[in-house]
């Protein structure tokens, strides 16, 4: 199974990633049109926008409807670029097809839902699009794998995965931690699909969509898609983490493509692993001065040292019994708790000391 699969764009082998832009959603022809040509102006491959929003409660913007497939028609007639836009329901398919879509997306939330999938697939059959595929809401490689089989059995070849993060209720940097592990297992077990990243759904600001996008390409992914609005700032959905189509560029001619020669494909996991861990390590300790920093404001506010040498010598201790428990030297892991230790103690002392100069 995937051994016959084809690239989504219909050029061959590419020796680039594949770049997708635009829009979180199509708002007005103007803002449609203005985007558009920002975007085919970076040099992208494909323009996307969202016709149909899903919302987790009623009330909130839910997209224009089909009306914005007239838009997105027209973009293409001026600008060149196929489009794409996500998909639920069959009627959507349907209208997205009638209205000249090149291809379609189905996005986390209907990923989730096994039926809808299913019936998204049905109606695919004897159709030839290109469809991605969002990993579900929640890190279950199996349930996004399962999507792709459908849309698969439905004759798709041209196929692809979107990796956009996954949600989660613990604080975190990201709108959506990006668990790259998980987009790792599906890559282990479907070599031949590629996989697109989504740095602006994960990142959730603007400013951590570029770090992201080389993360990911770093990491072997086959590509990006990224939010960019011609006027992020009245954006009606997702507009802190849109990029005007200026910053869309600069991210672009920014990327650096890291060639390594190749390596057994084993190793290769090995190595895309490790790069895993290390970037969630990263992740822990961005979380772990976050909360130092929530500390050093309550010390501050209720006349507390800073430093609690009881405190540091009993996690010293546990560091130490529990590095001896997991076959790790007791000597390396007091040293990195220890670096970690005065990094916190920095941070604390670093609000701490901005609230005494504002007083």
């Amino acid at each position: 199974m995937f051994d016959d699969l084809r690239p989504i764009d219909a050029v061959g082998q590419r020796t680039s990633p594949l770049y997708i832009a635009g829009p979180c959603s199509a708002e007005s022809r103007e803002q449609m049109l203005a985007t558009a040509r920002g975007v085919a102006a970076c040099g992208v491959d494909w323009l996307r926008a969202g016709v149909w929003k899903p919302r987790t409660k009623p009330g909130g913007f839910e997209g224009m409807g089909d009306v914005a497939l007239e838009w997105l028609a027209e973009a293409k007639a001026v600008t060149g670029l196929r489009t794409m836009t996500e998909i639920a329901t069959p009627r959507h398919l349907e209208a997205a097809l009638r209205s000249g879509v090149d291809g379609v997306w189905i996005g986390a939330r209907t990923t989730t839902n096994p039926f809808a999938v299913q019936q998204i697939a049905d109606a695919l059959q004897g159709i030839d699009i290109p469809v991605l595929v969002k990993n579900p809401v929640n890190p279950d490689v199996n349930l996004w794998i399962g999507s792709i089989e459908r849309i698969y059995n439905a004759g798709i070849r041209r196929l692809a995965a979107i990796h956009r993060g996954f949600g989660s209720y613990e604080p975190n940097i990201y709108r959506n931690p990006p668990q790259w592990s998980v987009a790792f297992e599906l890559r282990r077990q479907i070599p031949s699909i590629p996989i697109i990243c989504d740095p602006s759904h994960i990142g959730g600001r603007a400013d951590l969509v570029a770090p992201l996008a080389q993360q990911a390409l770093d990491m072997g992914f086959d590509g990006l898609m990224i939010e960019s609005h011609c006027s992020p700032e009245y954006a009606l959905s997702d507009s802190a983490q849109q990029l005007t189509p200026d910053a869309l560029r600069d991210l672009i001619g920014s990327i650096r493509l890291r060639r390594t020669p190749d390596a057994p494909d084993a190793m290769r996991d090995f190595r895309m692993q490790i790069d895993a861990i290390d970037n969630r390590l990263i992740e822990l300790l961005a979380e772990r001065m976050s909360i130092a920093r929530e500390i050093g404001r309550y010390k501050s506010q209720h006349g507390m040292p800073i430093v609690h040498r009881d405190r540091f010598n009993e996690i010293l201790e546990a560091a130490s019994a529990r590095a001896v428990a997991t076959r790790m030297s007791s000597k390396f892991i007091c040293r990195i708790i220890t670096d970690i230790h005065e990094e916190s103690v920095r941070q604390q002392w670093e609000v701490s000391d901005k609230k005494q100069r504002s007083m």
